[in-house]
């Protein structure tokens, strides 16, 4: 089957990519001192250094406020890591918790939402989901096989699902965390 694609007017318009300087982007000081999307990452127990680094990059494009790693998940400076963040484990606060279960205890003394990112009963989809008013929103993110730890998910208060329709079953991690964080992103900045 062939397709004809029609012309449009603005297709006649010459596009520019514009330069690194252009962009306007803050250095390392001031994005720390910027105000944060209210939201953590917690990486439990992530196989490859490759998704943990884009999760860093993803967490400073969207500046969130830190990202949690747990269990075997790899640390910087991981030389995988390092190679997919491009610098973003500067930029980005973040700590480290031998157990999952232990991070999440953490924050849910410090008064978070815990959402994990997961296939599940009772999910809510992503579309659907609302961010939680007053609150500040911890998404787990589970290893790469297994998903999020069952221990972990009898301490959440939310699941969400990314809905899918295709053959196989899961998004590579980083893409998911791409996905769930520009969907929540958008909700807490009103686009």
């Amino acid at each position: 089957m062939y397709y004809k694609f029609a012309k449009f007017a603005a297709t006649d318009r010459i596009m520019r990519k514009l330069k690194l300087q252009e962009l306007n982007r803050l250095d390392v000081s001031a994005f720390k001192d910027k105000d944060k999307t209210p939201v953590v990452l917690v990486l439990d127990n992530i196989r490859s250094g490759l998704n943990v680094g884009s999760a860093f990059r993803t967490a400073d494009a969207f500046a969130l406020e830190k990202i949690l790693l747990c269990g075997i998940t790899a640390r910087p400076p991981h030389r995988e890591i390092l190679k997919t963040a491009i610098g973003a484990t500067e930029s980005m606060d973040w700590a480290y918790f031998d157990k999952t279960v232990d991070a999440v205890d953490h924050l849910k003394d410090e008064g978070y939402h815990i959402a994990a990112v997961e296939q599940a009963e009772g999910s809510t989809m992503l579309q659907e989901f609302q961010f939680p008013k007053d609150k500040k929103l911890a998404l787990v993110f589970g290893n790469e096989v297994s998903g999020v730890h069952e221990d972990v998910m009898e301490l959440i208060d939310e699941c969400i699902e990314v809905p899918q329709f295709g053959t196989k079953h899961s998004l590579n991690i980083s893409v998911c965390i791409g996905v769930v964080v520009w969907d929540v992103f958008k909700k807490v900045a009103g686009y």
